[in-house]
C-alpha cells in the first residue's frame, strides 16, 4: 500500500483512478494543476506520481522534476492524449517508470501502479550488512558465519566500482538483496536501478523491453519505445536469471559490454549508454557453456566480480539468527508482539535442510508468527509449518542434552575438575527441589515420585541444606 499523486484536470479520470485505487488500501491525492500537484506534495513525498503530461499551467515533466528534488527515487506513471515521441523520451530521460497513451486499460494502469510502488519500495529500501540491523526493519543480508562475513567484505570491494558484478547462488538465497546492497553502496546509488527478470519476461518481447524499437518495426510498434538499458542511461541495470537469456539477446549484450552502444529493433544508428551490469543466476552457466546454451564470451565479460550467495545447508549457524530476524520483522509488520523461539524448537530449524533456502524460512516464520496466537514458536509450530507433520513425543531427557553438552564444552575449556561429581550434584539437588515444590513439601509422595526411600531423600535434603531452603510438611 501507498500513497499516490494523481495530477490531471481531466477529474471525471481522476475520480475513477480513485475509485479503483482508494479500495486497495492506497493512500490518493488528486490535484488539478501542477502548482496543486507540488502543494499536494509538500512536506509528504508521495510514493507514487500519476501524472498529465499537459497540465493547465506548467508541464507534466516540470512538476516530476521538481517532486524528483524532494525524492530523487519517485516512480511516475504519465498519461497524456496527445503524446509525442518527444515527449515519451523526455519522459523515460527523466526516470519516468511508465508513458500511457489515452484512453488506456484501466486494468493495465492498476498492474503498473502496483510494479512501480514496488519499484519504489526496492529503490528505497535500504539493505543492511550489518546482521543485527534488520531488527530495527527493513531488508537486510544476515549471517555471522564466515562466508556471510567473507561476503559482507567481497560487496564492500566491489560496491563502489563499476565493474560488472555476477551474484550465483540456488533459488531462494538472496541474490537480489546482494544486487541491492552493491547499487545502493556505489558511486550510482542516485542514479536509476533497473530490475529485468530474464525469466518472467516472454522471449518475444525480452528484446524490445531491453533495447526499445523504433516506429515501424514490427505490427504494433505505433510509436518509438525507449529500452530498459537507455532508461538506465547512467545507473544501473540487474540482469536477473541472466542464465536463461535467450542466445541472441546475449550477443546483444556482449555487444553493450564491449561498446557501451545499443541499438534499438528496427533503429539505423547505435546509441551511447553508461550503465553498470549486475546479472545473477542459479544455474551452472559452466555446464551451459558446454552445452551451447550460453555464451562463454558472455561469461568471462560478466564475471569481473563474482559474488557467491550459499545456500542455507551451508551455513546452519545462521539459521536461528535468520529466523529471529524475521519472526521480528513480520511482528513489526503486523504489529504484533514477537513471541520469540522457544529453546525446544530452535534444534529443529537448525537440523531442518531447508531445501527453500532464505525464503522458505522466512515464509515458515511467516506462518508460524500467524499461527502462534501469541506464544512462543513451539516445535509443533516449526514442524507442521516446515513439514507438514507433527514431531515425535520424546523423553524430557533429550530435551535438555544440548544444554548439557554446552555446560560440558565450556567448562572442560576453561580446566574444570570433578566435573561429573559436580554436574551429577547440582543435577540431583535440582530435581529433589523441583519434587518437594511440587508435593508442597511433603516428603513422603516426594520420594515415591522420585523413586527413593523416605531415609534416603532426607539424607539428600540434609546433603544438600534443602531444609533451610524449602518450606517442607512433615509426614
Amino acid at each position: 500500500m501507498g500513497t499516490i499523486l494523481i495530477v490531471d484536470e481531466d477529474q471525471a479520470l481522476c475520480a475513477k483512478l480513485e475509485a479503483l485505487l482508494e479500495p486497495q488500501g492506497h493512500r490518493v491525492r488528486v490535484a488539478a494543476s501542477g502548482v496543486e500537484g507540488l502543494e499536494a506534495a509538500a512536506g509528504a513525498p508521495p510514493d507514487l506520481a500519476i501524472l498529465a503530461v499537459k497540465l493547465p499551467d506548467v508541464s507534466g515533466l516540470d512538476v516530476f522534476r521538481a517532486l524528483r528534488e524532494a525524492e530523487p527515487k519517485l516512480p511516475a506513471i504519465f498519461m497524456t492524449a496527445h503524446g509525442t515521441t518527444e515527449d515519451a523520451i523526455q519522459a523515460t530521460k527523466l526516470g519516468a517508470f511508465e508513458y500511457l497513451l489515452k484512453p488506456f486499460d484501466l486494468q493495465e494502469m492498476m498492474n503498473l501502479v502496483t510494479q512501480a510502488l514496488d519499484l519504489g519500495r526496492f529503490l528505497r529500501s535500504p539493505v543492511a550488512l550489518d546482521q543485527d540491523a534488520g531488527h530495527q526493519g527493513g531488508d537486510a543480508i544476515v549471517g555471522r558465519s564466515k562466508v556471510m562475513q567473507d561476503l559482507y567484505k567481497a560487496i564492500g570491494r566491489a560496491a563502489p566500482t563499476d565493474a560488472t558484478v555476477l551474484i550465483r547462488g540456488e533459488s531462494g538465497t538472496g541474490k537480489e538483496l546482494v544486487a541491492r546492497a552493491v547499487y545502493q553502496h556505489s558511486l550510482r546509488a542516485g542514479k536509476a536501478f533497473i530490475v529485468i527478470n530474464c525469466v518472467a519476461i516472454p522471449e518475444s518481447l525480452l528484446e524490445s523491453e531491453l533495447f526499445g524499437y523504433e516506429k515501424g518495426a514490427f505490427t504494433g510498434a505505433v510509436s518509438r519505445h525507449v529500452g530498459k538499458i537507455e532508461q538506465a542511461n547512467g545507473g544501473t541495470i540487474f540482469l536477473d536469471e541472466i542464465g536463461d537469456m535467450p542466445l541472441s539477446i546475449q550477443a546483444k549484450i556482449l555487444r553493450l559490454l564491449q561498446e557501451k552502444k545499443v541499438e534499438r529493433l528496427g533503429g539505423l544508428r547505435e546509441i551511447p549508454v553508461d550503465v553498470r551490469i549486475i546479472a545473477a543466476t542459479n544455474r551452472d552457466l559452466e555446464a551451459a557453456i558446454r552445452e551451447g546454451r550460453f555464451r562463454e564470451d558472455l561469461y568471462y565479460r560478466l564475471n569481473v566480480v563474482a559474488l557467491n550467495m550459499p545456500p542455507l545447508r551451508e551455513r546452519p549457524g545462521d539459521v536461528e539468527l535468520l529466523a529471529d530476524y524475521f519472526l521480528s520483522r513480520f511482528a513489526q509488520e503486523m504489529g504484533v508482539r514477537d513471541p520469540g523461539i522457544s529453546t525446544e524448537a530452535r534444534p529443529l530449524l537448525a537440523a531442518y535442510p531447508w531445501p527453500g533456502n532464505v525464503r522458505e524460512l522466512a515464509n515458515a516464520m511467516e506462518k508460524c508468527l500467524i499461527f502462534s496466537r501469541g506464544r512462543s514458536i513451539s516445535p509443533e509450530d516449526v514442524a507442521e509449518r516446515v513439514t507438514g507433520q507433527r514431531p515425535r513425543q520424546t523423553s524430557p531427557l533429550g530435551e535438555i542434552d544440548e544444554a548439557i553438552r554446552d555446560w560440558a564444552r565450556r567448562a572442560l575449556s576453561q580446566g574444570g575438575q570433578n566435573l561429573l561429581s559436580q554436574l551429577n550434584d547440582h543435577v540431583e539437588r535440582l530435581i529433589i527441589a523441583e519434587a518437594l515444590s511440587l508435593t508442597d513439601g511433603n516428603r513422603s509422595r516426594a520420594a515415591k515420585i522420585l523413586g527413593l526411600s523416605r531415609p534416603t531423600l532426607l539424607a539428600r535434603m540434609d546433603k544438600y541444606n534443602l531444609r533451610t531452603e524449602t518450606q517442607v510438611k512433615t509426614s
